[in-house]
């Protein structure tokens, strides 16, 4: 018997008239990055596609970053001056794309609210409702009170605001007669720097004791808990109030906003140290932690190396989520009368005006700072939850 040779791939076979070509290497490679993913992505960017795949992380991410856009540039987005006085508690103004003659408009006008001169039939108190006699025309990039971005740069273009000089009042005024959406932008300015700063102060405290009490272990790490224990024993709020009290009324508002920042950083600290120490004393087992104790690496640079770098994401999701607790507590003590002092704007100092049921009841467009604590809140919270899902390797 004889043996039949077997066609080679390079040449024609006799069943089929094509010829089998190894493709070209930079077409194979264009066709494998269209099909599928890159096998040597970072670390950064694995977490990034899982996050955009998450319609709440990145819902949490555009808020926040309008937030501090307009946080950032307020004095551009807000259409008044907030500390100047018009009406005392005006009422919020009506917007509409209708004019006068009831025909639509594409230019937005704004009917403020006032006596229509008819009466309630029961009451024979006279009726208020919008005034469509005078509309007041409304534009974008229009000019208003004078101001200095940045506090360098001399301008008086706001986002948007009345053609004709006139005041608007989206959201109402307060007992003063200021604009409270304009004070509420202002607002977030004290309210997230306060927050930022406490998150920051108390991360870089927290993770400093956490690495180090879980990494040295021993007499060191005991001590260092049951100091631990001690901070969290206390009770938060009756401190917060009595620190904050021992600073006198006639201090400047840097030094009484120092103050409350480092009040509230004092006592925020420990419970991320747990955190971080409890993860810290997971890694400090693991084989390559090991090996480099085993090869003569130092403390330090087995700490920044190797375990600093895997306890950062969850370090990462702390901080995401303490933004808005500071937010919340920040608004709470201001409410209180504890956290910022006139002429500053926070959203907790706003709040001060309904401590009144009878206001609130009568005037109950000052609510209005609730919402932009509850977007802010909301924002962080969604975008701190977002990231524990993209972050996780599991």
């Amino acid at each position: 018997m004889t043996q039949q040779a077997l066609p080679s791939i390079a040449e024609p076979s006799s069943s089929a008239g094509t010829v089998l070509e190894a493709p070209e290497p930079q077409a194979a490679a264009e066709a494998g990055s269209t099909r599928f993913p890159d096998p040597y992505q970072s670390y950064s960017t694995l977490v990034w596609r899982r996050f955009r795949r998450s319609f709440v992380g990145m819902t949490g991410l555009v808020l926040v970053s309008l937030l501090l856009l307009i946080t950032i540039f307020a004095d551009f987005f807000a259409p008044m001056n907030p500390r100047g006085t018009h009406i005392p508690f005006a009422p919020p103004d009506v917007i509409s794309f209708t004019a006068p003659d009831g025909s639509f408009s594409i230019i937005p006008r704004i009917y403020p609210i006032g006596e229509t001169g008819e009466f309630d039939p029961v009451t024979f108190q006279p009726l208020t409702g919008p005034i469509l006699d005078d509309p007041t025309p409304v534009g974008f990039f229009v000019k208003g009170h004078a101001y200095q971005l940045f506090g360098l740069i001399p301008s008086d273009r706001h986002f948007f605001g009345s053609t004709d000089g006139r005041p608007i009042h989206l959201l109402g005024t307060d007992k003063f007669g200021r604009d409270i959406l304009s004070r509420g932008i202002h607002g977030a300015r004290i309210s997230l720097f306060i927050a930022f700063a406490v998150v920051t102060l108390t991360t870089v405290i927290g993770t400093l004791v956490g690495i180090t009490s879980g990494y040295l272990g021993g007499p060191v790490d005991s001590w260092v808990q049951r100091f631990v224990d001690f901070v969290l024993a206390f009770p938060q709020l009756p401190l917060y109030l009595a620190l904050t009290s021992l600073v006198p009324l006639t201090a400047p508002s840097n030094v009484f906003i120092a103050f409350v920042i480092a009040v509230l950083a004092a006592l925020g600290w420990a419970q991320l140290s747990r955190e971080v120490r409890s993860k810290t004393l997971a890694l400090a087992r693991i084989d390559y932690v090991r090996a480099a104790i085993a090869v003569g690496s130092g403390d330090f640079r087995i700490i920044t190396r190797h375990i600093l770098p895997n306890v950062l994401s969850h370090i990462i999701v702390a901080v995401s989520l303490a933004i808005p607790t500071v937010v919340l507590l920040e608004s709470f003590l201001g409410f209180l009368g504890f956290a910022v002092k006139p002429p500053l704007i926070s959203w907790g100092l706003m709040l001060q005006d309904t401590n009144t049921f009878s206001v609130i009841g009568s005037y109950p467009w000052i609510l209005s700072p609730v919402v932009f604590v509850l977007i802010t809140v909301f924002a962080f919270n969604a975008l701190g939850d977002g990231l524990r899902d993209a972050i996780d390797p599991y």
